[in-house]
């Protein structure tokens, strides 16, 4: 069975969310949980006739906390011990719904980075109107970035999307103002010229509008503009179901048809529901990372827990690897 570290006291509702997802997970027969915390906060919590290990921790990584200041002062915290079991083979993952930049500084710190990635990228699953995913990367954890780490983000994007989600072509775009290459910026256009040149399925620039298409796998970008596009889809997805629910309370024709399509509604609601998708990987570490939203719940925790098995079952790390030191390129993203 896969043992999967979870960092207790990491996310907005930690411990109590944090502790029943575990459980949920567990009970599940997901993985085996290891949870750090502090044990006379978290032991309560649990469930006597669980089989959940604790580690006890005695400091953890506020939410606000400078990652610079954590990975200086926070050693022996929840998070990062949870990286150390992770390095000594004790369990095959670790997911935290903790402070998102201290958990990189760590994982680099304590895990250490794959042989030419200069930069590990934060990636997110996201569903498209064909009724699959595509993914996203950098979304959040790099807010500056040359061309030469777009291009790694690249390798890194379709590798995850060939051993994850099954595709054997994976089709990459760099995410710009317009489909044109003579517009975006510095960046985008030198990235582009290096990502032309891997040998990937590239399909060129892609809008932010026409992401969730379903005509594209990967999704390339700086970590800055990755997270607002992030954040700004989330906002959407969350105005639009506060918009459903307002109008189906008006009245009583609005009742009648929300039970006509009240599968169609569920359906909606599962696909732009970040707590199905659980959390999302740290690609580029020498470990599965999987970082998940500091507002996540029991259910967010459970499917990450889910996620970080699958990447370790489906060999993901070793993909990235793969696909790494294959490249001829390389030296050449390295000098850029």
């Amino acid at each position: 069975m896969v043992k999967i570290a979870v960092d207790g006291m990491g996310g907005d509702f930690a411990p109590h969310a944090i502790v029943k997802g575990a459980e949920l997970a567990y009970r599940e027969g997901l993985a085996d949980i290891v949870l750090l915390g502090n044990k006379d906060v978290i032991g309560p919590l649990i469930d006597k006739s669980s089989g959940i290990e604790i580690v006890h921790t005695t400091d953890n990584v506020d939410m606000d906390e400078s990652p610079s200041v954590a990975l200086r002062k926070k050693r022996n915290s929840s998070m990062n011990k949870a990286f150390a079991l992770l390095k000594e083979n004790r369990v095959q993952g670790v997911v935290t719904a903790g402070n998102s930049g201290a958990a990189m500084a760590f994982a680099i710190f304590t895990l250490g980075r794959f042989q030419l990635v200069e930069r590990p990228a934060i990636a997110t699953l996201n569903p498209n109107a064909k009724g699959g995913k595509f993914i996203l990367l950098d979304a959040g954890g790099n807010v500056d970035c040359k061309p030469g780490h777009l291009a790694q983000f690249a390798v890194m994007g379709d590798a995850f999307a060939r051993s994850t989600l099954g595709i054997g072509a994976p089709r990459i775009g760099i995410l710009s103002n317009a489909s044109e290459i003579k517009k975006g910026n510095d960046l985008t256009r030198e990235a582009h010229v290096i990502v032309k040149g891997l040998g990937l399925n590239y399909v060129g620039y892609v809008e932010g509008m026409d992401m969730y298409k379903g005509n594209v796998d990967v999704v390339v970008t700086d970590g800055f503009v990755g997270n607002v596009a992030l954040k700004v889809s989330e906002g959407v997805a969350e105005i639009l179901m506060t918009f459903f629910k307002e109008n189906i309370e008006k009245g009583i024709k609005s009742k009648i048809g929300y039970l006509f399509l009240k599968e169609v509604f569920d359906d909606l609601r599962r696909r732009i529901d970040f707590s199905e998708y659980g959390g999302a990987p740290l690609l580029g570490v020498d470990g599965v990372c999987v970082i998940c939203h500091g507002r996540s719940d029991e259910k967010t925790i459970k499917n990450a827990v889910g996620m970080a098995k699958c990447f370790v079952e489906k060999g993901l790390n070793d993909s990235i690897k793969e696909k790494m030191q294959n490249f001829q390129l390389l030296q050449r993203i390295k000098e850029k």
